[in-house]
């Protein structure tokens, strides 16, 4: 069964201001329907000059608040009932003015006065014209609503509604759910944690133009990511594959076996966990030539010689066992036979305490696909085997693991 999502049945009040980015909120109001959570908007007077409110009772199948002073039948006032309510309001677009107001205590609408009411964590998306944003008063009332606690998502730089180019774009609707995720992770089991991932086949440059790699894709180790990051972690991704940066996540890009060692040690001085999803090379070419090395006649080959690659894991295993880096280290085992027993003799010798093996020739499976089937190996000689899942779905099981084998180090 798959893990609920960070928004699944959670009460989120998305309030709509007035500016021409209001019709980016509807897009934001479907991708929070969608992950599962129950989503009642606000929206001032002026957001109603730009987009319907139709639009997001559609979207939401729940009425949609206009008004401070109506009371549907039956119920309490809504300001209160919102407020008392709600696991988190997002305001996007928040306008100047309403960020004026939210500043200086103003609540002479709905939002504004749900704003001041609620107990829940606020996150704003800025939409305006740069000098709008640059303006001192604005500057002074975004600093204070952060010193406040109220978190803030953009603005972007790009073009404006005015047709120039400066800050004061609101960001992405992603962007804006990402932010919304982190937010709410912050009650997730792996919250103050640092979790330090690795993704993707690295590269061994050959000659300017070529390398040697695998058809590992990474999507295993950004699913990996992405999980940590919605159950609290701070995490680092180390990787060299080339796919959207999850949004909070921090991205160190790597290309070659000994710099992703670099990046995986450094970045694990103070981590509690580090989850080696990346397929690493084990050879590298000896030599790398300068320029790119050309045919030589119509008949012949190239002779490669191969070196050993450094071992990122066994580094990582004789740091731990002098009482520094990780207190769980995770690793996988990518085989194309004899599956288990590879699996348990990679986990024994590089000292991990979860192996995650999988068979890379199955065709739903393997590299480059959105599912794996994995079985789960643990040092103390348990093993769980789970069925086709989405890598998401994996990465949840294997943070499962992750979770109680921290608890345990924790109570050690």
């Amino acid at each position: 069964m798959s893990r609920p999502g960070v928004f699944y049945q959670k009460r989120i009040v998305l309030g709509v201001t007035g500016g021409i980015a209001a019709y980016k909120a509807a897009t934001v109001c479907s991708r929070l329907v969608q992950a599962g959570a129950w989503v009642d908007v606000v929206m001032t007077e002026a957001a109603q000059k730009f987009i319907s409110p139709l639009t997001f009772q559609a979207l939401t199948h729940r009425p949609v608040y206009t008004d401070m002073f109506h009371i549907p039948d039956g119920n309490n006032i809504p300001h209160i009932v919102l407020a008392d309510s709600s696991d988190l309001l997002i305001i996007a677009p928040a306008t100047a003015n309403t960020i004026g107001k939210m500043a200086n205590g103003l609540a002479d609408n709905l939002l504004t006065a749900i704003a001041m009411a609620t107990p829940a964590p606020i996150l704003l998306a800025p939409a305006m014209e740069t000098d709008m944003w640059q303006h001192p008063a604005t500057q002074s009332n975004i600093t204070k609503l952060r010193e406040w606690g109220v978190e803030v998502v953009g603005p972007a730089a790009g073009r404006l509604a005015s047709g120039a180019m400066g800050q004061g774009r609101l960001v992405e609707p992603d962007e804006i759910v990402g932010a919304a995720q982190m937010v709410l992770a912050r009650q997730g089991d792996l919250a103050g944690k640092h979790v330090v991932v690795s993704a993707g086949g690295t590269r061994e440059a050959i000659d300017p133009v070529r390398f040697v790699s695998n058809h590992s894709s990474g999507k295993m180790g950004y699913a990996i990511a992405e999980a940590a990051r919605d159950r609290g972690a701070r995490v680092t991704l180390v990787t060299s594959a080339v796919l959207s940066a999850p949004f909070g996540v921090e991205v160190v890009q790597v290309d070659s076996a000994r710099e992703m060692l670099a990046a995986v040690l450094e970045a694990t001085e103070q981590a509690e966990a580090l989850v080696m999803s990346a397929a690493v090379a084990d050879f590298r070419p000896m030599s790398v030539a300068e320029q790119k090395i050309k045919k030589k006649g119509d008949s012949g080959g190239m002779v490669l010689e191969l070196v050993r690659n450094p071992d990122i894991l066994a580094e990582v295993a004789a740091r731990k066992s002098s009482g520094s880096g990780p207190q769980v280290t995770v690793g996988f085992a990518a085989e194309t036979e004899d599956l288990l027993a590879n699996a348990q003799s990679k986990l024994e010798r590089k000292k991990l305490d979860l192996i995650a093996a999988n068979d890379v020739t199955a065709t739903d499976a393997g590299f480059a696909v959105d599912t794996n089937r994995v079985t789960l190996l643990r040092i103390d000689g348990s093993v769980e085997e789970l069925p086709l899942m989405t890598k998401r779905d994996v990465a949840d099981a294997i943070l499962d693991q992750v979770v109680q084998l921290l608890a345990t180090r924790t109570r050690a």
